[in-house]
């Protein structure tokens, strides 16, 4: 790589002691596991979000909490209820991480791209159909509300916003996270992304031709397009050492295009570079890759082109885990990150790669087709590239 692209400051790895993501993989983690180890197909065939067909999606099956609390009634939204469900399932370890902390020293920063929209949608439809009366408040589908929300939930006192970059939020929010840590901000830092399944990203992304027909296929030689997901994925981060660790954190901007990345993989090559100089690691010792690999032609054509340039003459793993997912989001690079933290904690298999054809153009790379793990993995690296060019890689490892 050329100096530019190497060109990054030493951060301070943070540990992550706590983790949990919800997701068409569901919530349970042996579920998961085998959901991510084998070829069964996790998305469902849904009518109603497209006009003239049913479309596949990934949507998290499980019940969500049925109410939000009174203080959360002006943010409610099932963006929020997805994001309590979540923490439900932590906070009491949550609470015992963080007791003695001042809780002004107690940071959120959240990753969304679709907030409370779904919900206005259902209310704007009443409306349509000749219900005047409704009502239809903006906060509780301000981009913002998510972390406010869980800051007043949770009453700490520290810094508390959400971050809507696109498909790269939720990873921004560790860089965030971690930022916050090492300028002495704050001791611990809430991070993770929460994404609903809406009419308007499902719509959008049709008008721009980029919805799959069938399961998406990563790097496949007949690849049509991306799957839309939802989930929800929340981390501590603390100044502590953890057994899981977030060593590296590279970001970049190549500004190329609105919706398109750099056909050359610029800035995606940056930001990998960027993570592993941030932790001083060799690009030799990262054990898996999980591609941001949305199945798109251009996309995936520029990862592949940027993983060559970065990590040349290694033969590391990868695959993306879109096709049991679905893309979803702004919450994307968070449940990616819960995939590839829990990754490092189970050492039990790698997540499979789709199993259609390889496009011979990407074919060079070790695509993960056999989930047995025979070496111990140390580190691994989770890339997340949104719109605009906005990238990041994030590098995470165990701590011995």
């Amino acid at each position: 790589m050329s100096q530019l692209l190497s060109q990054q400051v030493l951060l301070q790895a943070v540990g992550i002691p706590i983790s949990v993501g919800l997701s068409a993989l569901g919530q349970d983690i042996q579920h998961i596991r085998n959901c991510l180890t084998t070829p069964d197909n996790t998305l469902t065939l849904e009518a109603g979000f497209l006009a003239d067909r049913p479309v596949w999606v990934g949507r998290y099956a499980d019940a969500l909490i049925e109410k939000v609390p009174e203080a959360l009634k002006k943010f409610d939204s099932r963006n929020l209820r997805f994001a309590l469900t979540a923490l439900q399932k932590i906070e009491d370890e949550l609470q015992q991480q963080i007791a003695g902390i001042d809780p002004k020293r107690l940071s959120i920063v959240m990753g969304t791209s679709t907030s409370g929209i779904s919900d206005s949608e259902l209310l704007l439809k009443q409306y349509f159909d000749g219900n005047v009366t409704i009502e239809l408040m903006h906060q509780p589908q301000e981009m913002g509300s998510l972390a406010k929300a869980l800051q007043c939930h949770l009453g700490w006192q520290g810094a508390a916003y959400t971050i809507s970059t696109a498909c790269s939020s939720s990873a921004k929010a560790f860089a965030a996270g971690q930022r916050l840590i090492q300028a002495g901000l704050a001791d611990a830092v809430l991070v993770g992304g929460v994404d609903s399944l809406c009419q308007l990203t499902l719509n959008g992304f049709n008008s721009l031709e980029s919805l799959s027909a069938d399961i998406c296929q990563p790097c496949g030689i007949h690849r049509d397009g991306i799957n839309i997901g939802e989930a929800a994925a929340l981390f501590l981060l603390t100044k502590a050492s953890a057994p899981i660790m977030l060593y590296g954190v590279g970001e970049s901007m190549d500004a190329w295009h609105i919706s398109a990345p750099h056909p050359e993989g610029l800035g995606a090559a940056t930001a990998m570079q960027r993570a592993l100089d941030s932790a001083a690691i060799p690009a030799q010792q990262v054990g898996y890759i999980n591609l941001h690999g949305t199945a798109t032609p251009q996309n995936d054509a520029m990862e592949i082109k940027a993983i060559r340039q970065v990590f040349q003459g290694v033969n590391v793993p990868l695959s993306s885990t879109k096709h049991k997912t679905g893309h979803c989001l702004g919450a994307a690079g968070a449940i990616e990150a819960f995939i590839c933290t829990q990754l490092l904690k189970d050492q039990n298999g790698l997540p499979l790669h789709q199993y259609t054809a390889i496009d011979p153009e990407l074919a060079d790379q070790n695509y993960v087709k056999d989930a047995q793990q025979t070496d111990r993995i140390r580190y691994v690296l989770s890339n997340s590239f949104a719109f605009g060019g906005s990238n990041i890689s994030l590098l995470f490892g165990v701590q011995y």
